[in-house]
């Protein structure tokens, strides 16, 4: 069997692994990179026309918005994911392509494209932690990952090799509830999708006999050696935004907007009870949408997310009228979320200009920053920045996985080899190196292009 890095590995953005194993070969996301006008997969236009199968782990644009490209080349099979998912991606379609034009660019890919892609959905098929048998040579098995409404871990049954493929992973999320990872019993049987023939309607898994560990790992190891939890996190921000506060400074919060934005939109209220909060009406319908996705949040996330959706301090703005309004009171300060956690969207430059131009503002960034974008800048220019330009601060809010988290998980799921992705090779270096010297063998830190044989 062979993975094959397509992107992800050595970077963070494009996620696209290929795996072959004798006549089969599956993908395994197909994201972009938002750097300049967009960095896409290193697709071949001959194998994705070959391929069994494409999964996708999650809606956001660095594992789903090539998906396209995949119809374009001639792919003509389904994308197996959630629905909740494939709910999610229009909105990423459409957030891609003003971003890509926004760049003096074009997608590389027609609507018509977009519109091709089939979904065939997991959880309408099998329950988390249950064999579906796709074909007579691949199966999968999946559970939730924690990142996103509808974000999953794979684990695929490919003739005679187990691969397991973590998507975006955080079990500390405080909405979203995560499966943990594990190989379900070797004599389960296999369940096939709906319409199949019924002397095919059970597969006996024995080919997989006393399986324990599985034979490749792709694992998101998105922080690297960070040794933080989540509590750590979130106090280290709020004694940021505290201290902004306290400062009477308005504080900008850029957020992506699913996940992460509507978690800190809830910690911001209960953290910051009475303050004053001004948040994108795109942020909030999000979070109105995850109590139709009940099956995806912890058990007392639906009470958390009712009550803040009627938090009385919130002011819900969607044009510019409304955020001119919100953003003239001065009588206190105030929190203000707005979707796009990189700052590349106009909207999100917009407030950035408006809350500069008013003076005593801080920018706390908690995610990921493509390089070029303006948070990314913003962080790299602090220290040039003269006194009336707004202070800019980096707290990570974990929505991926550190290096305990990564020991937790190949603990969990043994693998005879694992690539460690979703990290800038240096970073992904590091954390090899060091779980290494505390006894983990077989793991990789690979780059685009990169092939790893599994024998």
């Amino acid at each position: 069997m062979q993975a094959t890095v397509w992107g992800g590995a050595g970077e963070h953005g494009r996620s696209s692994y290929l795996i072959e194993h004798r006549q089969t070969r599956v993908l395994l996301d197909c994201g972009v990179k938002k750097e300049g006008s967009g960095a896409y997969p290193s697709l071949c236009g001959q194998t994705v026309a070959s391929l069994d199968a494409v999964f996708l782990s999650h809606a956001h644009e660095d594992h789903s918005m090539a998906l396209p490209l995949l119809y374009k080349l001639g792919y003509r099979g389904p994308v197996w994911t959630t629905r909740a998912t494939a709910r999610q991606l229009p909105v990423y379609f459409r957030a891609w392509q003003q971003y890509v034009e926004s760049r003096g660019a074009r997608l590389p890919y027609e609507a018509c494209h977009i519109e091709a892609i089939q979904y065939a959905y997991l959880e309408e098929a099998v329950a988390p932690g249950e064999w579906l048998a796709i074909s007579p040579r691949l199966s999968v098995c999946w559970g939730r990952s924690g990142h996103l409404p509808g974000s999953v871990w794979l684990l695929l049954k490919l003739e005679d090799r187990i691969v397991f493929f973590s998507g975006d992973y955080t079990a500390e999320s405080a909405l979203l509830a995560a499966d943990r990872p594990a190989l379900p019993a070797a004599e389960e049987r296999l369940k096939l999708p709906s319409g199949e023939g019924s002397a095919q309607a059970d597969v006996q898994a024995a080919y997989v006999p006393g399986a324990t560990v599985v034979d490749l790992a792709i694992i998101d190891a998105a922080y690297a050696a960070d040794p933080d939890s989540q509590a750590q996190k979130l106090e280290q921000l709020k004694q940021a935004v505290g201290e902004a506060l306290e400062r009477g400074e308005t504080v900008l919060l850029p957020v992506p907007v699913f996940g992460r934005g509507q978690e800190l939109l809830l910690w911001a209220q209960g953290t910051f009870s009475g303050t004053r909060i001004i948040v994108e009406k795109d942020l909030v319908d999000a979070m109105g949408d995850m109590l139709d996705w009940k099956q995806w949040l912890r058990e007392d996330a639906a009470g958390r997310i009712a009550r803040g959706l009627r938090y009385t301090n919130m002011a819900v703005v969607e044009d510019d009228a409304g955020r001119e309004r919100e953003l003239n009171d001065t009588s206190t300060a105030a929190i203000v979320l707005t979707p796009d956690g990189m700052m590349q969207s106009a909207r999100c430059r917009w407030y950035y200009d408006q809350l500069r131009q008013r003076g005593n503002c801080r920018v706390i960034l908690t995610g990921h920053l493509a390089r070029g974008s303006l948070g990314q800048r913003l962080l790299a220019e602090q220290a040039g920045h003269g006194t009336d330009a707004p202070r800019v601060s980096f707290v990570r809010y974990k929505v991926h996985q550190g290096k305990p988290d990564v020991s937790a998980m190949l603990d969990a799921l043994p693998a005879k080899e694992a690539m460690l992705v979703h990290a800038r090779k240096p970073s992904a270096d590091v954390l090899r190196t060091e779980l290494m010297e505390e006894g983990y063998a077989h793991l990789h830190s690979l780059t685009i292009g990169d092939t790893l044989v599994v024998r």
